[in-house]
């Protein structure tokens, strides 16, 4: 007992020890007693285990995220949380909200140190042989690349440590590092990815397995990170020529290289190739249940990573209705709604089915006849629902001023568009009873994969048939026409590129993407700016207004986050992000 009491404290304490400052602290100086733990089976899978907690949980998007709540997709009705502080353009290098750089280095770290003890692990060696080392250390590998991938999608160009642990005895000059260019860390991370690649399993077979790393999420977040780095943000984007290191070093590309598009689309496509997972449908094919099932059934044959351990409950109660038992203040923006194809898939301002003004059967005409993924997303005034503490029929939603979940009575809880989110939600959460359906938080899904793949084919050119094909996959598990069918015409050059960057923000809304799309495709000031909702202080025909419902501050300095002042005061080779 006490043996087992001095190997969980040893590794508490490493942990804690790696669990405060930044990139450059040192490793701990313990070495002979840790080295110790790494002889043994339980305690490396334990120090294992604590580098996947860093694997972030987006499922918080007011006060832990803000890749929802700071976009063109919802509005958070909560000022008290943090996103609101991005929305209103407050925050500074000094109070810089949503802080992860130096946490996603602990996991960085945590990886090294791990990959760098775990060889020589007698226990291991004697139960299982060095090919489970090989799979830990490429389960480690690829966490170390995700964090490096998850630092510069939001603060661009980062620094990179390598393999070589920072010595416990190091002088105050030694950890002075400054930071790699934007295509170098592209090309470390790139490599890192493959290299786990070679090593990891396809696929995880048995449930507990369900939630580490394989193959094919190794290779889906590489094609990820190449689709960003073909991009215009990092691509050839001469407006940022004066982010330079101070010694002069240029750390984002002046110079367009089309052929970064082509190795982000052969990137994808190593992935589909791989042949392990398909886009899902629900038994019945109905496209409403099998959109909402990507997200809600566990484990489903679309999805290529997610994280055990979340609190979808959490997004569960703060999008339901009040009158569900819900927090009711997830709201989508009007400019979303706006964007769901109607179900001949044209566009609301091509279709003739569309018309504002009026009812249909109770229904207002702007919700009639749109595509299943709007009524598989969007909770709208007029509609029923059934979840949370409803257990018998469904209840007619009201997000009128006056209405059952209205701001009439709403306090601080009502919705302020008018709209909220069922994405994502599961009807079995019941935040009354205190249950919530478990399921994994989705990170990666074939749906995406084909998305990238269609979107780097497209801009590289050549090639737009086979675009369109994975374009009208997307397009037929949403169950409207493809594009080509009826009298939808076949898009080419520059107007499939925008077909692509639609329907991508249709088929993964509400999932982290958008915000890191419209920055990388430098269109962050076209839809910024004024928001809008239906007017949620009327009633009749007065709440269905387009009314503008916040300003969402936008400045050239936010395509990036800043790096905190802590870390500019102490790095003195760190060069802080453009604007700030």
């Amino acid at each position: 007992m006490k043996a087992i009491f001095k190997l969980t404290f040893l590794i508490i304490f490493l942990l804690a020890t790696q669990a405060c400052n930044s990139f450059l602290d040192q490793v701990p100086d313990d070495r002979q007693t840790i080295e110790e733990v790494f002889q043994k089976k339980r305690p490396s899978e334990e120090y294992l285990a604590n580098i996947y907690s860093f694997v972030p949980d987006e499922s918080d998007q007011w006060n832990g995220n803000p890749w929802v709540g700071n976009v063109d997709e919802i509005h958070v009705a909560w000022a008290k949380w943090t996103v609101y502080q991005l929305n209103i353009g407050n925050w500074t290098p000094g109070s810089s909200p949503f802080y992860k750089w130096q946490n996603y280095y602990n996991g960085i770290r945590s990886a090294t140190y791990f990959m760098n003890h775990i060889d020589g692990n007698a226990e291991i060696l004697n139960i299982d042989g060095q090919g489970l080392i090989d799979q830990y250390k490429a389960e480690a590998r690829f966490l170390r690349a995700l964090y490096y991938f998850m630092i510069i999608r939001q603060y661009g160009p980062c620094v990179l440590l390598g393999d070589t642990e920072i010595p416990a005895d190091a002088t105050g000059g030694d950890l002075q590092r400054e930071r790699s260019s934007f295509d170098e860390c592209v090309e470390y991370i790139a490599s890192e990815f493959a290299e786990a690649a070679k090593v990891l399993p396809v696929v995880n077979s048995h449930e507990r397995d369900f939630g580490r790393a394989t193959k094919g999420a190794a290779l889906a977040f590489r094609a990820r990170l190449l689709l960003y780095a073909a991009s215009p943000l990092y691509n050839g984007n001469t407006a940022q020529a004066s982010f330079r290191n101070k010694d002069g070093k240029q750390l984002i590309s002046q110079v367009y290289d089309k052929e970064k598009w082509k190795r982000a689309a052969d990137a994808a496509k190593e992935v589909i190739a791989l042949n392990s997972y398909q886009l899902y449908q629900d038994e019945t094919k109905d496209p409403i249940k099998s959109y909402r099932g990507v997200l809600l059934t566990p484990w489903n044959s679309e999805m290529i990573f997610g994280r055990k351990g979340n609190d979808l409950w959490n997004w569960d109660y703060n999008c339901s209705l009040r009158s569900a038992g819900g927090w009711n203040g997830v709201a989508p923006l009007q400019e979303m709604v706006d964007d769901y194809f109607m179900k001949d898939g044209k566009s609301i301002q091509e279709s003739a089915l569309y018309s504002e003004g009026g009812t249909t059967n109770g229904i207002y005409n702007m919700y009639v006849d749109r595509e299943p993924r709007f009524y598989a997303s969007i909770l709208f005034h007029g509609t029923t629902y059934k979840g949370g503490n409803i257990t018998k029929d469904p209840i007619g939603v009201e997000l009128n001023y006056s209405g059952r979940d209205g701001k009439k009575n709403g306090g601080e809880d009502y919705s302020h568009t008018g709209y909220l989110v069922i994405k994502g939600v599961s009807p079995e959460t019941n935040r009354l009873t205190g249950t919530s359906a478990s399921r994994p938080f989705v990170l990666m899904r074939l749906g995406e994969v084909y998305l990238n793949y269609a979107e780097a084919l497209a801009e590289y050119g050549g090639n737009d048939t086979e675009a369109l094909h994975y374009l009208n996959l997307i397009r037929r598990r949403a169950g409207i026409p493809e594009y080509g069918s009826k009298d939808l015409p076949v898009p080419t050059g520059a107007a499939l590129i925008q077909q692509i960057r639609r329907e991508r923000r249709i088929e993964l809304a509400f999932e982290s993407h958008r915000w890191f799309d419209v920055r990388r495709w430098k269109i962050v000031d076209t839809i910024m700016g004024d928001q809008h909702g239906m007017n949620v202080d009327g009633d009749n025909n007065e709440f269905f207004r387009r009314t503008v419902i916040a300003n969402y501050a936008w400045r050239q300095a936010y395509y990036w986050f800043p790096l905190a002042q802590y870390e500019m005061d102490r790095g003195l080779l760190l060069v802080q992000n453009p604007g700030w």
